[in-house]
């Protein structure tokens, strides 16, 4: 365990062929710390070749890698065939049942794999860190109580990314708090794109010309996650934070990539004024940026002035996908101040949020 290729990390990805497998497969190309030695896939596509695998489903606008397309889709469940240098595992897979799920994150724990998934599975299991790295990167610290609690190799671990729908805004309420500006009530609008749903809803005749007012699980996770995020580490897990109430209604819209938030803010004592909020969030920098880790945006929230940003189509982009760009910063008739946020749904909110985390873990010394 632990062997690096070319003193690079092997890393292998599970649910390779799925959307945010995609996403993982094109973001981890020529990174600096990892390299992928595995890919692996439902029974359907094990045995074959990746780019077969694949064949009218690469959902990427750029390219299929070079590197990926010729290697063998493992069967996620063969723990055989894992290649003996793979030591860190990004997991996109989602099992029928969250229990199993569960489960068969912990299965590749248990062999001693840093396991860092994007399912929602083990988002609410107390010992597992849920972690934005510019908000909660003391939350690595629960690791060896897991791995204690469980019985797990020193190597072996799951931690988690959260939600997408909450990234285009929490990291705002995070800039606020450390400003001295803590944020106790949250109303959120979430206008989600198509691609959050994977490969069905971008060619569902459906969500064409259409916008469905709910996404089933959606608001009690955008509701839940934060508090926990926000919460700290008591006895064997994570306990909630306490004083923040959010009450969120999720919605899908016909936009391929990138999640919009619509918020509006309450103070808890202090409320600050509209350009002590701009200055706030764009001068907002946090442990990735101190670390300069490779994932890590330079600029984690852009503020934009003008009053038609942010758009999917021009801001979800921006630091490769890895910043939330906040606009319409006002005050508000009936909470203390709202704005509109944005960020890239499968880069920060699923695959590159994943590998800034494992980026953090490494930096931590939990990944070797």
């Amino acid at each position: 365990m632990h062997n690096k290729v070319n003193n690079k990390i092997g890393v292998s990805v599970l649910g390779a062929t799925g959307m945010v497998g995609q996403n993982f497969l094109r973001l981890l190309e020529n990174h600096p710390w990892f390299k992928v030695v595995d890919v692996a896939a439902s029974e359907r596509s094990a045995g074959k070749l990746f780019k077969e695998s694949v064949q009218n489903k690469w959902l990427i606008p750029t390219p299929i890698p070079e590197y990926v397309k010729n290697m063998r889709v493992r069967n996620v469940h063969n723990f055989e065939n894992i290649p003996p240098d793979v030591t860190c595992v990004f997991s996109a897979m989602d099992l029928p049942e969250k229990k199993a799920t569960r489960e068969f994150e912990f299965n590749y724990a248990t062999r001693g794999y840093a396991v860092i998934s994007t399912s929602s599975a083990n988002r609410q299991t107390g010992d597992v860190p849920m972690i934005i790295p510019e908000i909660n990167p003391q939350h690595a610290d629960i690791i060896p109580i897991q791995q204690k609690n469980r019985q797990l190799p020193n190597t072996g671990f799951v931690a988690v990314k959260p939600n997408c729908s909450i990234q285009s805004y929490i990291v705002v309420l995070e800039a606020l708090k450390n400003a001295g500006f803590p944020v106790n009530r949250v109303q959120v609008t979430t206008l989600q794109a198509l691609s959050g749903a994977g490969y069905k809803a971008l060619t569902s005749p459906e969500l064409k010309d259409n916008i469905v007012p709910f996404i089933s699980g959606e608001e009690d996770k955008t509701e839940k996650e934060p508090l926990k995020i926000f919460g700290k580490i008591m006895g064997n897990g994570i306990t909630p934070v306490d004083g923040l109430e959010i009450n969120a209604v999720c919605t899908r819209v016909p936009v391929v990539d990138g999640h919009t938030a619509v918020v509006h803010l309450g103070f808890a004592s202090k409320i600050p004024s509209v350009d002590e909020v701009k200055m706030i969030l764009s001068s907002f920098r946090a442990l990735p940026q101190e670390l300069n880790l490779p994932t890590a945006p330079a600029t984690p929230i852009i503020v934009k002035e003008d009053e038609n940003r942010p758009q999917p189509q021009l801001d979800r982009d921006s630091e490769n996908g890895m910043a939330v760009t906040v606009g319409r910063i006002a005050k508000d008739h009936f909470f203390d101040l709202r704005f509109v946020g944005l960020s890239h749904n499968t880069v920060r909110g699923a695959a590159g949020g994943a590998i800034l985390t494992a980026e953090l873990l490494v930096k931590k010394g939990y990944i070797a």
